[in-house]
């Protein structure tokens, strides 16, 4: 009979604890990005790994190990962004803090309501605008492309950031917490084949982001004066002002933690 003291019980509790907590956090890093169907894939090549070298079947066993042999690259060019993303994380000390915003609910009340008066303003007018809203992910790569501004958002600074033919127009605003951080700022566009022919770069920029990064993407149509808002990826269209404004509390409002599983299922809903 194997013998064990409470120290060595202790470690083992302590030591499968932490392994727990860190797959944990990383599917909760994952949860709700286009990673979620890669690892489906993957877990796909591991069955038939494992049947074909039950059934003795050579030649698929012998594809499956080279499949694996090369996974490590794989999964590294796969998952670039969000191995980036939890690097960033780690770096900043949150993928071990608890997934919460940073914003209390007045600040966000504030910034939607401002961000909603001057997006509905644009919308009417049919002036173009891409705003970009940082979360957990940092967003400075592309802040130091465009010209620093640092102001406390109002509708009236945004309005006259994105009025034609003015130097700050052409390129899209980031913002952190309440405060403006810059403008002209440019994006990466998103390569997805599947997004519609009528979108055009402001849109294409604002889904690029929302897949590099946890960011909340609005845009405003210059051709239509439609209203759109991107996260992880996707898009919603043609919202009202009031669609926005709850499109935008659910995301970054605090009280809304504990809502945060169902709003992600409502998402999926309304999108397919």
């Amino acid at each position: 009979m194997i013998s064990m003291d409470y120290g060595d019980l202790l470690r083992y509790v302590i030591d499968i604890s932490l392994v727990t907590y860190v797959i944990y956090k990383l599917i909760m890093l994952i949860r709700g990005t286009r990673a979620v169907q890669l690892l489906k894939g993957i877990m796909v090549i591991i069955i038939t790994w494992l049947l074909s070298k039950y059934f003795q079947l050579t030649t698929l066993h012998w594809l499956m190990s080279q499949a694996f042999t090369f996974g490590v690259l794989a999964i590294v060019i796969i998952f670039q962004p969000e191995l980036r993303r939890a690097l960033e994380q780690l770096g900043r000390g949150r993928l071990f803090s608890r997934s919460s915003s940073m914003q209390d609910e007045e600040t966000v009340r504030r910034m939607v309501q401002e961000v909603c008066k001057s997006v509905t303003y644009m919308a009417k007018r049919r002036i173009g605008a891409l705003i970009v809203i940082e979360r957990e992910t940092g967003l400075n790569d592309y802040v130091e492309t465009g010209i620093g501004i640092n102001g406390r958002v109002s509708s009236e600074l945004l309005i006259n950031i994105f009025i034609p033919n003015t130097p700050l127009h052409d390129g899209a605003v980031i913002m952190r917490r309440d405060v403006i951080l810059a403008a002209a700022c440019y994006l990466p566009l998103s390569e997805n084949t599947s997004i519609s022919k009528e979108l055009g770069t402001r849109h294409r920029a604002a889904i690029g982001v929302s897949e590099v990064s946890d960011g909340l993407s609005i845009v405003v149509s210059e051709e239509t004066g439609h209203v759109s808002f991107a996260m992880n990826g996707e898009m919603r269209r043609n919202l009202t002002e009031e669609q926005l404004a709850e499109c935008l509390t659910e995301q970054l409002q605090p009280s809304s933690k504990s809502k945060s599983m169902a709003s992600r299922w409502q998402w999926r809903r309304k999108h397919g």
